[in-house]
C-alpha cells in the first residue's frame, strides 16, 4: 500500500528520509545479535587477545588520487628523485617531512608515519577499493568498510545520529556497507557548511506531522501483518528513525556555525578542512565513523605547484584536528587515519608531474592506542622500493581495525554464503601500539 507520508511533504526531504535515515537502522547491531553461530566462526587464528581499550571512533581522511609521498612524508633528499621540494626537521628527532607540511612538523610526536606502504593495484578505481575494504574489486560483490565491520561488531554509541558519515564530493563510497546491511551505509554530505539539508519540517506543524505518520502506520498496519519481512520491517524502521533524528536536539552538530569562528578558521574555510571539524563534532556525539575526502592528487603535470597547495589544506586541517583532539582529551579514544590509494612516480615525468606508483607510497595514524612520534619502515634511497617492513594494504588496515577492537578472525558471510573477514589476510602491525 502506498504511503501516504510520501506526499505529505516535498521531495528533497522524502530524499532525506529514505537515504539520510536508513543509515539508522540496526541500532545495536552488536557481536552478541550477529545472525547464528556461523556467521561469526573463527578464522584463520592470528594468536591475537582482544584488544583493551580500543579506540571507539575512527576518523579517516582519504587522500583521493594517489598522494606523492616524496613531497609529504617521504622526502629524499640530495637524490635527484626529490625535484625542489625540501625536507624540514619536525617536533621528533630523526624524523623529516616535507617543507609543504610545516603545521603537521610541530604534532610528529602524535604521528606514526607508515612509509613502507605497498599496493598491488595501479589504477584508481582498483585501489581505491583495495584501500578501503581489502579485497580485490569484483563485479559480484560489494564489500563493507572499515566503518561497516565497526557498527557490525559494536553496534552504535548514539542511537539519534548516523553510525557513519562521508564528507566529501564524490560520487562513489568506497567502504561503505557492501553485503552488510542498507543501514551500515554512511550517510553522505557533500558539503559540510550547509549543514545537514531537508532534515527540518517546514510548512508542517507538529500536530499535523504526527498526525500523517500515524494516519500512515494506520494504512499499512495490514500490509505489514501479511507481510512480516525483514525488507518490510526495514522499511518501516527507516521511517521511524527518520523521524526520531528529525526531532533529535543532536542534529545540531551538522551546525557548523554552532562552532566558535576562530575555531573554525583554524581548520581552514575550504570543504576538507570544515569537514576535518565536522568529523571532531560528530565523534564528540559518538559517531563511530567518519571519512572525509580530500581529491585532487592525481597530479601526472606540474607536481611542484599542485602539491604546495594541497598540502597546505591538508596541513592546516590535520594540525588542527590533531590539535583539537588532543586538547579535548578524545585523542586516545580516536583512531585518525590518512590514506590514499598508492603513491607517485619517484622519478619526474617530462611534464614536471608524478605518475601512479603502488610499490611504495606513505600513510599516517594517530590516537586509538597508537605510539607517536614513529617512522615505520623505510623505502630505498631514490623512494622506488620498499627496504624495510614492508605493509601491505591488508596489513595496514588490519592494524585500523585492531585499535578499533574489531575481531581479525571472526568470518562473516556474504549473502551467497562466501567468507569474509575485516582485513581479508592482513595482519596487524603491533609495533605501532603504544
Amino acid at each position: 500500500m502506498k504511503n501516504p507520508l510520501l506526499n505529505a511533504d516535498e521531495p528533497t526531504r522524502r530524499r532525506f528520509m529514505a537515504t539520510a535515515a536508513k543509515s539508522l537502522l540496526g541500532v545495536g547491531a552488536a557481536r552478541a545479535f550477529l545472525p547464528g553461530n556461523a556467521s561469526a566462526a573463527l578464522g584463520p587464528n592470528l594468536g591475537l587477545t582482544d584488544r583493551v581499550n580500543s579506540a571507539k571512533s575512527v576518523i579517516y581522511l582519504y587522500m583521493n588520487g594517489g598522494m606523492t609521498h616524496l613531497d609529504t612524508f617521504d622526502p629524499k633528499v640530495g637524490h635527484e628523485n626529490q625535484g625542489p621540494t625540501k625536507a624540514i626537521p619536525t617536533n621528533v628527532d630523526g624524523i623529516e617531512i616535507s617543507e609543504y607540511l610545516p603545521q603537521l612538523a610541530n604534532h610528529a610526536d602524535k604521528m606514526a608515519i607508515v612509509r613502507s606502504m605497498s599496493s598491488t593495484a595501479g589504477a584508481h578505481a582498483q585501489a581505491n577499493y583495495l584501500m578501503h575494504t581489502s579485497y580485490d574489486m569484483r563485479a559480484t560483490i560489494r564489500h563493507p568498510g572499515v566503518g561497516a565491520w565497526l557498527q557490525k561488531f559494536h553496534g552504535r554509541l548514539n542511537p539519534n545520529l548516523p553510525g557513519s558519515v562521508f564528507v566529501g564530493g564524490s560520487s562513489r563510497i568506497n567502504g561503505g556497507s557492501g553485503f552488510f546491511e542498507s543501514s551500515f551505509e554512511p550517510l553522505a554530505i557533500n558539503d559540510p557548511n550547509a549543514g545537514l539539508k531537508n532534515s527540518k519540517r517546514r510548512g508542517v506543524t507538529e500536530e499535523v506531522f504526527d498526525h500523517r505518520l500515524k494516519l500512515a502506520e494506520s494504512l499499512d498496519s495490514g500490509f505489514h501483518k501479511q507481510y512480516d519481512l525483514k525488507k518490510v520491517r526495514a522499511y518501516t524502521s527507516m521511517y521511524d528513525d527518520a523521524v526520531r533524528i528529525m526531532t533529535s536536539e543532536d542534529l545540531e552538530v551538522f551546525d557548523l556555525k554552532k562552532e566558535d569562528e576562530l575555531v573554525r578558521e583554524t581548520y581552514g574555510e575550504n570543504p576538507f578542512g570544515q569537514g576535518c571539524l565536522l568529523a571532531r563534532r560528530l565523534v564528540e556525539r559518538d559517531v563511530r565513523s567518519i571519512e572525509v575526502d580530500l581529491g585532487g592528487w592525481d597530479m601526472h603535470n606540474n607536481t611542484f605547484i599542485e602539491a604546495p597547495d594541497k598540502c597546505a589544506i591538508l596541513d592546516q586541517a590535520l594540525a588542527a584536528l590533531l590539535g583539537d583532539l588532543n586538547k579535548r582529551g578524545m585523542l586516545e579514544d580516536t583512531l585518525v587515519v590518512l590514506a590514499t590509494e598508492f603513491g607517485r612516480t619517484p622519478r619526474i615525468n617530462q611534464n614536471v608531474g608524478r605518475d601512479h606508483f603502488p610499490a611504495a607510497f606513505s600513510c599516517m595514524l594517530a590516537g586509538g592506542g597508537i605510539k607517536g612520534g614513529v617512522a615505520y619502515g623505510k623505502t630505498t634511497d631514490d623512494g622506488e622500493k620498499v627496504e624495510d617492513k614492508l605493509v601491505k594494504v591488508e596489513d595496514f588496515n588490519a592494524t585500523i581495525a585492531y585499535a578499533l577492537g574489531i575481531p581479525l578472525d571472526s568470518v562473516l558471510y556474504s549473502p551467497s554464503k562466501r567468507p569474509f573477514t575485516v582485513s581479508h589476510k592482513g595482519k596487524p602491525v603491533l609495533d605501532l601500539f603504544a
